[in-house]
């Protein structure tokens, strides 16, 4: 894993394509119009939250600084934009934890299947000090972590038909983000895993590529997935939250005083992300509901029991283990 920020041939050519796109509408600090990038659509929660920091960034700095963003993946998958990131060519970006653990250990652990007990648990855990541990791990990597927002439960979905156990897996092509954690814990279960760009995923089931994914009900419903896969398993094993980061280098061009508007309107957004998230969980719901998808309730004890061996191979830090003991000490508690 790299201790550094990470610089790849495929990343400057994605930079450059960026770079394309982004001329002549910001010049970073020199015009204080900065630039945030999801792959998620206009409207979507955490789209919007940045949207609500972007207001709250011009309103405390009397409009010195604004918020440009990119939504739907404009400018490439979360990896490509996460790369493009460290260096300076995006200022902001919200992404799943997936692309950060190939290269900070510590966010490992939030992602691991199973760990938070219910929502209250996993906020509990990433508003407080381990939280903050995790947000802290990534500034060597050339990222500024802001802050998390939810990502829901993410359960398993499929075109062939219900999950109700771990042999219900076996065989089937799942996609999974670009991780080594989801890969692993898809194998643990029997399913071959297919890393895969979100945005790819729909044509991918269409076409028979891939038998299936995971996700939460908001993802599930905004990306038309359900339209073709028809069987969703609550098997609810990620609570993994999402991270809100900041290029280190745009950071460091940065006065003091904006760095604290900064980190204080991402902490701001977070409970108004909340609020949209936790409505939209249950308008996606409806929808998918209503479309016919079949959708069933699974015993999450023998998939949890499955993916054991995952975590222990997972874990190959003292520092992750403590941060786990610690999270596990705080169950009950939210």
């Amino acid at each position: 894993m790299s201790a550094g920020p990470l610089i790849s041939r495929r990343a400057a050519l994605a930079g450059l394509a960026a770079s394309g796109l982004l001329a002549g509408c910001s010049s970073r600090l020199g015009d204080g119009l900065l630039t945030s990038v999801d792959t998620h659509v206009n409207g979507y929660p955490t789209v919007e939250a940045v949207r609500r920091f972007g207001e709250l960034l011009s309103e405390r700095t009397g409009g010195r600084l604004a918020l440009r963003i990119y939504a739907g993946g404009q400018l490439g998958n979360e990896r490509d934009t996460l790369e493009i990131t460290t260096f300076g060519g995006l200022d902001f970006n919200r992404v799943n934890l997936a692309p950060l653990n190939s290269i900070e250990p510590l966010t490992i652990v939030a992602a691991l299947p199973f760990i938070f007990e219910t929502t209250e648990h996993m906020r509990a855990v990433v508003d407080g000090e381990i939280g903050e541990e995790i947000l802290a791990s990534l500034e060597r990597h050339g990222l500024i972590g802001l802050c998390f927002y939810d990502s829901g439960a993410r359960s398993f979905y499929n075109t062939r038909g219900p999950i109700t156990r771990p042999e219900d897996m076996r065989g089937l092509k799942l996609r999974v983000p670009g991780s080594d954690l989801y890969i692993d814990m898809v194998r643990s279960l029997g399913a071959d895993a297919v890393p895969m760009p979100l945005d790819e995923v729909y044509q991918s089931l269409a076409q028979g590529v891939i038998d299936g994914a995971e996700n939460n009900w908001p993802s599930f419903e905004s990306g038309r997935h359900f339209e073709v896969a028809r069987y969703y398993s609550l098997t609810r094993h990620l609570l993994a939250p999402e991270v809100f980061v900041m290029s280190k280098a745009s950071w460091d061009d940065l006065s003091a005083a904006d760095r604290e508007i900064v980190r204080q309107s991402a902490k701001d957004s977070v409970p108004y992300m909340r609020s949209l998230w936790d409505a939209q969980v249950e308008k996606s719901r409806e929808i998918v509901l209503a479309s016919g998808v079949e959708v069933n309730e699974v015993d999450p004890a023998p998939f949890a029991e499955a993916m054991t061996g995952m975590w222990d191979a997972s874990l190959t830090l003292p520092r992750q283990r403590e941060l786990v003991e610690r999270i596990m000490a705080m169950r009950g508690t939210a």
